[in-house]
């Protein structure tokens, strides 16, 4: 069979298209949040610091506080010896000190509730939630019921996975 030139780029033509489809059907979803402190420093916190996600996402977390220097540090015992509070399954992540314009990005592929905190900024209860997937999903990890490990300010601060899931995203009231 002889190939026209015409029919060469029609083929051509679809291959492109076909590799630009399932590039784009397998990106990734990026989600930021921010780290953020009051102009005295006395107030800190991660915006939003409650987030539903699926599972591959990757989530940045960037340090918009001119004035400090932040972390975004899950609870976990490979890291300062804390009770686990992210699904047994996920890698456990520390973003080491960020200072001001720097980020990190984090990819979440295991369903299940993350709890994580800055390191300097914990007892300020500068923390956040992580919802990945659904309670539907395989292998879906509820959050944990440790109540030692975390003080009541914490706890208090911290968003139910249900307001989470009902509404994808929470920030602060006060909307600073």
């Amino acid at each position: 069979m002889i190939c026209t030139r015409r029919q060469a780029l029609w083929l051509a033509g679809g291959t492109i298209a076909s590799c630009a489809v399932s590039r784009s059907s397998g990106a990734q979803t990026l989600t930021n949040i921010d780290m953020r402190g009051s102009a005295r420093g006395q107030v800190v916190w991660f915006d939003p610091f409650g987030l539903s996600v699926t599972p591959g996402s990757t989530i940045r977390f960037t340090n918009w506080d001119s004035g400090n220097s932040h972390t975004v540090t899950t609870y976990h015992p490979k890291f300062y010896d804390r009770m686990r509070r992210i699904p047994a399954a996920a890698e456990p992540w520390d973003s080491d000190f960020l200072l001001p314009d720097e980020f990190f990005e984090v990819t979440l592929t295991v369903p299940g509730v993350y709890d994580y905190y800055c390191l300097p900024h914990e007892m300020a209860a500068m923390v956040g939630r992580i919802v990945v997937g659904t309670l539907a999903d395989a292998g879906w990890e509820g959050s944990s019921k440790d109540r030692t490990d975390v003080s009541n300010q914490v706890l208090a601060v911290l968003p139910s996975v249900e307001d989470i899931i009902a509404k994808g995203t929470i920030k602060r009231k006060d909307g600073s």
